[in-house]
């Protein structure tokens, strides 16, 4: 009889291991964790379908390893020279910077109820730069909702 065992690594460590192989050239498939890109990635719901980045564009999700040092999977928002500006697609104000060299992988797709969904098509990349656009209605909507609790 084989028992099943779950290990709960912390993302530092999960992540950092994820990285490396991503840079061996190997894909990988990563459990989402948390709420910070609803609604296009659902925690503990969601598979990510990470490759190394060839390239990647305002609008790719990735996984970075920010200036302060953590990792994240967050949407590219602006791109300078050698720094690269990301958000969760939930956060209202909060960004982060990372170099583009701690660019270790790109979300391609996501495995939602079985289902891949591919996040190059065009309709994707419109709903998530329509979503980034409507950043201060959603602002808006947010102090309202907090002056009515």
């Amino acid at each position: 009889m084989s028992i099943s065992q779950t290990h709960i690594l912390p993302n530092d460590i999960l992540l950092k291991e994820v990285c490396q192989l991503l840079a061996q050239g190997k894909a990988v498939k990563l459990r989402a964790k948390g709420n910070s890109m609803r609604p296009f990635i659902r925690g503990d719901i969601d598979t990510l379908l990470l490759s190394p980045p060839t390239s990647f564009r305002k609008g790719d999700i990735i996984l970075a390893k920010t200036e302060n040092g953590s990792y994240i999977v967050h949407r590219i928002i602006k791109i300078n020279t050698n720094i690269v500006i990301l958000t969760g697609d939930n956060n209202l104000f909060q960004q982060e910077k990372c170099y583009k060299t701690n660019i270790y992988g790109t979300v391609n797709a996501i495995i939602r109820n079985g289902k891949k969904h591919n996040l190059s098509t065009p309709s994707s990349r419109l709903l998530a730069l329509l979503w980034h656009n409507l950043l201060p209605l959603r602002r808006l909507y947010h102090k309202i909702k907090k002056t009515q609790i």
